[in-house]
């Protein structure tokens, strides 16, 4: 715990400083997606819209899920200044002291990319506000982990990881890798926290927190329909139907849905929570087979990732400075 806690202290970063906020986003494309991964891309509603109706759709469908994103980064703040709070040993209040820096940086984060080059951000979606009123209105000590860092903060992970590794514009990118980078730290906080003391309890007291897990799935799977942003676009009620049926039967946002619980079921499992009802909860969401994900291969490979923008960055610009240089001896040389 310590040495993660140095780590947590190591990595601490300056959004102003690292994130480059001059790099220009279009409103109506901000991660450059096709629109193929719109759910109502190619049916009855789509071919009804015009081109301003569809840059709309783009526009809110982005600003949804970085308003969300913002939402959970706030709820992660409170929840971590609750874990130094409530949690019993030294070290782990030492830890989370670090993570409730991180989750303002992050809030801080997602608040200017929405302000300043999204123009628009949605309120908390009702079932991520149900979760975490759950997470923190529980008076004992390991259900902000298990809320927090398990499952809102597992789902989180997924879903950046997701977005970062299939846009093709670089600000989001940016964002989400250096986020993702301090949210690997934070899972693994949790698993360490939960493992052992979870090999301490009871049946009873095990059942108390699988049922905790099931609700809490079954939120944030719902949480993903996103309804709010059709009914914000002006469709009818009918419209708004039709708009989710395709939500529903779209493949790519079924495989979406599916991928970000490649975070949190093998996390589940590792801490101790593997029933026989907990396995037949995941296997009706459909997710159960994302149990064999190698939690520490993914970690690895989300801190390699911000690391090498990093670099990349730094790299690219010291050649524009070398450039500058070289092309103002030149022009000394010349007279």
């Amino acid at each position: 715990m310590l040495a993660l806690y140095q780590k947590g202290k190591d990595k601490q970063w300056d959004s102003v400083k690292r994130i480059d906020w001059g790099l220009e986003v279009d409103p109506y494309d901000v991660l450059g997606l096709p629109d193929q991964s719109i759910a109502i891309y190619d049916t009855p509603l789509w071919h009804k819209m015009d081109e301003n109706n569809r840059r709309e759709v783009r526009r809110h469908g982005a600003s949804w899920q970085f308003s969300q994103f913002l939402h959970g980064e706030q709820g992660a703040m409170i929840c971590s200044a609750r874990i130094v709070e409530s949690v019993p040993d030294l070290d782990s209040k030492f830890y989370a002291a670090t993570q409730t820096m991180d989750e303002a940086r992050h809030a801080e984060t997602y608040a200017r990319f929405l302000q300043e080059k999204v123009g628009i951000a949605y309120p908390i979606n009702k079932h991520l506000k149900a979760l975490l009123d759950d997470t923190l209105s529980d008076a004992r000590w390991d259900m902000p982990y298990l809320g927090m860092q398990v499952l809102i903060e597992g789902l989180a992970l997924a879903a950046f990881g997701v977005m970062r590794d299939i846009t093709t514009k670089p600000l989001p990118k940016q964002i989400l890798a250096y986020v993702m980078q301090d949210e690997a730290r934070h899972v693994a906080f949790g698993r360490m926290a939960l493992r052992d003391y979870y090999k301490q309890l009871s049946d009873a007291e095990l059942r108390e927190r699988e049922d905790f897990v099931i609700e809490g799935c079954y939120l944030m799977r719902d949480r993903l329909r996103g309804v709010e942003q059709w009914e914000n676009l002006g469709l009818s009620p009918q419209e708004v139907k039709d708009a989710m049926k395709a939500v529903d039967e779209s493949q790519y946002l079924q495989l979406f849905r599916s991928l970000l619980f490649s975070r949190i079921v093998p996390c589940v499992k590792d801490i101790g929570l593997w029933s026989e009802r907990l396995r037949k909860a995941y296997a009706d969401m459909g997710v159960l087979d994302m149990a064999g994900q190698n939690l520490d291969a993914l970690m690895r490979q989300d801190e390699e990732i911000a690391d090498r923008i990093d670099a990349e960055r730094f790299a690219a610009e010291e050649a524009e400075r070398a450039a500058e240089v070289a092309a103002t001896v030149e022009l000394g040389a010349s007279g």
